[in-house]
């Protein structure tokens, strides 16, 4: 396959309403959702994608009911302290896109736990952004400039990118959002300015393999102009 993407990002849509399709709480449907992250990090790894992100929770969501959130990282929490060895024994660099503020002292932990066991690793990245927004990733990145005082005339798309929770990485190429919405919902706001974007309406939990090879079969298929002519993806 040519034109593979480098950094793939993707909003996990659906497992509310796949946990209702089955009949289940939806809490359940969660559970199914982090249950297939290694599955997909195993088959990116496989077509050599070199970043992946995962939108796990945004700062939006903090709406929804208390006790869907608190039981969502509790099985975030469960799932991160199964899941280091496995990826550390992979070569997988794990590193957290977000803040910490309002977490529980027990996912905090378990989170810098895998960034520090993982932090030699050569392999893939895999960013986890959970408590995460772009426009709350910007005003990071503003205040950081101010508070060390950057002259402002030093301030560039480059220098503004070093401030940033995904510094010294790639944008990504292609931001997939399964569960069938159209929208990039806060998600990556500067890295996505030129991302090729892919909605399926597969819900999360279903997200298989076959599902993935379809995404990055239309990747390669897309001319990524980067407002100039343009060339194909070809690698």
């Amino acid at each position: 396959m040519s034109g593979i993407p480098t950094h793939v990002a993707i909003i996990m849509d659906g497992n509310g309403r796949w946990a209702t399709k089955h009949g289940l709480a939806r809490l359940e449907g969660h559970r199914a959702g982090t249950d297939k992250i290694r599955m997909v990090v195993d088959t990116f790894m496989g077509y050599q994608v070199q970043y992946l992100t995962l939108y796990t929770f945004s700062t939006e969501n903090w709406s929804r009911p208390k006790a869907e959130v608190e039981g969502l990282f509790q099985i975030l929490e469960e799932k991160i302290y199964e899941e280091t060895v496995a990826l550390h024994e992979r070569g997988v660099k794990v590193r957290y896109i977000g803040s910490l503020e309002r977490l529980s002292e027990g996912l905090i932990q378990k989170v810098i736990s895998a960034v520090d066991i993982t932090k030699e690793n050569s392999g893939m990245v895999l960013n986890l952004a959970f408590n995460y927004g772009g426009r709350e990733e910007i005003l990071y990145a503003v205040r950081r400039l101010i508070k060390e005082g950057i002259p402002v005339e030093d301030i560039d798309e480059v220098m503004f990118s070093k401030y940033l929770y995904t510094l010294g990485q790639p944008d990504p190429d292609i931001i997939i959002r399964t569960g069938g919405e159209m929208r990039i919902s806060n998600f990556l706001l500067w890295q996505a300015a030129y991302s090729e974007l892919y909605f399926t309406p597969v819900l999360w939990p279903d997200f298989d393999e076959e599902e993935i090879k379809k995404s990055l079969d239309d990747y390669s298929k897309r001319e990524r102009r980067f407002g100039g002519l343009g060339l194909r993806n070809q690698q």
